[in-house]
């Protein structure tokens, strides 16, 4: 089994759509991210409802897979989910959505909202500061909040994980109108070839 991520380029996956490669792109943000900018033709099917129905997902894919996010961080976990089921014709996209926009890849704008890895770039450094300034004015032992976050930080890289990024994925203001559930995926994604 591979689980090592194989990676494609913005400007490669540009060729396969263009060229009318048989290729799904899997966008496993969360919903409003997807809202917020997607790649054109993409599917979204959130991480952890890819990872709820790994199997069944893997079971109703033959073709060329390039999974997507913001960074490529949930991609390969994806892409790993989907080598434990045995399929292993996934691809990530490197550089994400973002690369992908800026290669020139053709893609849809909604509504403006910050995306999930800036979030979490805030909450950690708001709470850093928090730390820090409660440390000074109120009591020492609120450093400790500064230095948790940075434990957690440094875990987050080593495992190449994000607990806060998954909360916060939960929050309302993550929320759309429009959750993809496993009905709703498995609907929209085309059907395996006879």
């Amino acid at each position: 089994m591979n689980t090592i991520p194989q990676t494609t380029s913005p400007e490669e996956l540009k060729d396969w759509i263009n060229a009318g490669t048989d290729v799904v792109v899997l966008d496993v943000r969360s919903a409003a991210e997807f809202e917020s900018l997607h790649i054109k033709g993409s599917y979204n099917v959130p991480l952890p409802l890819l990872a709820e129905h790994t199997e069944e997902l893997a079971s109703k894919l033959d073709t060329k897979v390039v999974l997507v996010c913001q960074s490529g961080v949930r991609a390969t976990e994806a892409k790993t989910n989907l080598a434990s089921a045995g399929f292993s014709n996934a691809h990530v996209l490197a550089g994400g959505v973002p690369a992908y926009k800026q290669a020139g890849g053709r893609i849809v704008e909604g509504s403006k909202r910050w995306d999930l890895e800036r979030q979490v770039r805030m909450a950690a450094g708001s709470l850093v500061i928090a730390g820090l300034a409660g440390g000074r004015f109120l009591s020492p032992q609120i450093r400790t909040v500064a230095g948790v976050i940075g434990a957690g930080l440094t875990f987050s890289a080593a495992t190449n994980t994000c607990a806060m990024g998954k909360a916060l994925s939960k929050m309302p203001w993550n929320r759309t109108a429009n959750e993809p559930t496993r009905a709703s995926v498995f609907a929209q994604l085309p059907s395996k070839k006879p």
